[in-house]
């Protein structure tokens, strides 16, 4: 095995943990992800740092949590003194692409312009699949020049343009976009390359259709509801459960809850199945045995869960917890399941260990990213997190398309064994608090919410003490003498005086 081995990251738009046969789905068949976590680890507990695309995605590329890199919201622009992890890989030696969706700065600016410290030697941007303009927008101009008549129809419907045949759909663009790269790839360098997908991202009528012939209608999950349980939700979650970007809840019939579940379990139908061309490509290139394959994404999706829809100000395991597979270059037990709590953004410590950055190095990058494959060759659970931490910052539009107005500010504290979800009052002279608390172990579909229980009254104060102490450890870990210190002379002390 060379020194530094070659890196693969797929990522994926809005898919929740439990979509894949490997995490216990029925409904569709996934082998080809199925078999990377046969080969590799599956890691059951992922937590993502934002349960909305830009702070993840930004989470995810930095290795910070949003408090470290500064994106809170959705149109968040991420500041250019932050340096993505690809930026580092090239310093030592690795030759970088990038291969559809990025999104680590809001989309109306990230699609004219790039950030100077992306790190990737080929860009080829795109950011949704239903618009063609833009200054970067690779997969505008591979329609263009390769499927006109695609091209034209998705200019004249947008949104609205139905099922994409496979040959022209954005996960087809991406793979082959990465396939292409593979087989041309320089020699004489290692390799870092993303292949971003949007799907399975609402809308969700876009997939092609004979994905749909692989979908098992039958078994496709109901919704996990109980009955009433929006009433009985903090104040915010009603708000997002009435004003989703996608409209109220209660304009959508259980049939079309049904649909949306369709359509996004047949749009990973055809991920497992480009995932799939992308990684025979490794295996017929010789590459498999020196590449590390990660597969992640940056979000779930509620998909009437809870009856709520998509994504917004709320933490259950449908929106915040993703999949997370890897098969590494390194000696390994093939099929190895991690139980431990992890995030995404451990991913940029995971990387620049491979690629041959110093612990030291990396924990001045990024003081809160584990380095993955370090842990797996250390024995027993201590060195992984005992938490996980979520947070929203009025990050989510409403159906306006407007932020949340009042704002809404939540934090999720996931331990071992519970999570706890606060909803922060802004308002100054406000004492409310509102809040939801799960025994994870008891409950893990999330349906009794333990916040008001006397029984667990001590459990909730320890955990909302820990989650303070995280909120300021973090905010000291990332922003304590950000523009330097001048410390001032031994002569120039003053007992008396100490400023």
């Amino acid at each position: 095995m060379r020194e530094r081995p070659n890196i693969l990251l797929i990522t994926t738009d809005q898919q929740r943990y439990d979509s894949l046969g490997c995490y216990g789905l029925e409904c569709v068949k996934t082998p080809n992800l199925d078999r990377l976590a046969e080969e590799g680890v599956l890691y059951t507990n992922c937590y993502v740092n934002n349960p909305v695309c830009t702070p993840s995605r930004a989470s995810i590329m930095t290795g910070k949590h949003l408090n470290g890199h500064g994106v809170y919201r959705l149109h968040d622009i991420l500041p250019e003194d932050e340096v993505m992890f690809p930026s580092r890989l090239r310093q030592k030696g690795y030759h970088t692409a990038l291969f559809g969706k990025l999104h680590v700065s809001g989309r109306s600016f990230e699609r004219e312009k790039r950030h100077r410290n992306d790190g990737f030697d080929i860009y080829r941007y795109a950011m949704v699949p239903h618009r063609t303009d833009g200054t970067f927008n690779s997969y505008g101009e591979w329609l263009r020049t390769n499927r006109r008549g695609f091209y034209d129809k998705l200019n004249a419907l947008g949104r609205q343009v139905g099922n994409i045949p496979v040959d022209s759909h954005f996960t087809h663009w991406a793979a082959e976009m990465t396939i292409d790269f593979l087989r041309a790839r320089e020699r004489d360098a290692p390799f870092f390359c993303m292949m971003s997908v949007i799907d399975p991202h609402d809308p969700y009528s876009d997939y092609p259709l004979e994905m749909r012939e692989l979908v098992d209608e039958d078994r496709i999950p109901e919704p996990v509801v109980d009955e009433g349980e929006s009433h009985r939700k903090p104040k915010d979650i009603i708000r997002a459960h009435e004003h989703s970007y996608l409209g109220s809840f209660h304009d959508f019939s259980l049939q079309q809850i049904r649909e949306m579940r369709l359509g996004y379990y047949a749009s990973i139908a055809l991920i497992d199945l480009e995932v799939g061309r992308v990684l025979d490509v490794l295996d017929r290139e010789g590459l498999r045995d020196n590449t590390l394959v990660i597969f992640t994404s940056d979000h779930g999706d509620m998909l009437g869960d809870h009856e709520l829809l998509a994504k917004g100000p709320f933490f259950y395991d449908a929106c915040t917890k993703v999949p997370l597979i890897m098969r590494h270059p390194v000696q390994i037990e093939p099929g190895t399941r991690i139980e431990e709590l992890v995030q995404p953004h451990d991913l940029g410590a995971t990387v620049l260990g491979l690629a041959g950055f110093k612990a030291e190095e990396i924990k001045d990058f990024m003081p809160d990213s584990l380095d993955l494959v370090s842990l797996l060759n250390r024995e027993g659970s201590a060195n992984y997190r005992d938490h996980a931490v979520c947070l929203f910052r009025n990050t989510m539009i409403d159906d306006r398309k407007l932020y949340f107005d009042p704002p809404i500010y939540a934090t999720m504290y996931r331990s071992k064994r519970y999570k706890l979800n606060a909803y922060h009052e802004p308002d100054l002279g406000s004492h409310e608090y509102q809040g939801e608390l799960f025994d994870m172990l008891e409950d893990p579909r999330e349906l009794n919410n333990l916040w008001d229980h006397p029984d667990i009254a001590r459990t909730k104060q320890e955990l909302l003490g820990a989650l303070t102490n995280w909120l300021v450890g973090s905010d000291m870990m990332y922003h304590a003498g950000r523009g330097g210190e001048v410390f001032p002379p031994k002569s120039q002390w003053s007992l008396n005086n100490p400023l």
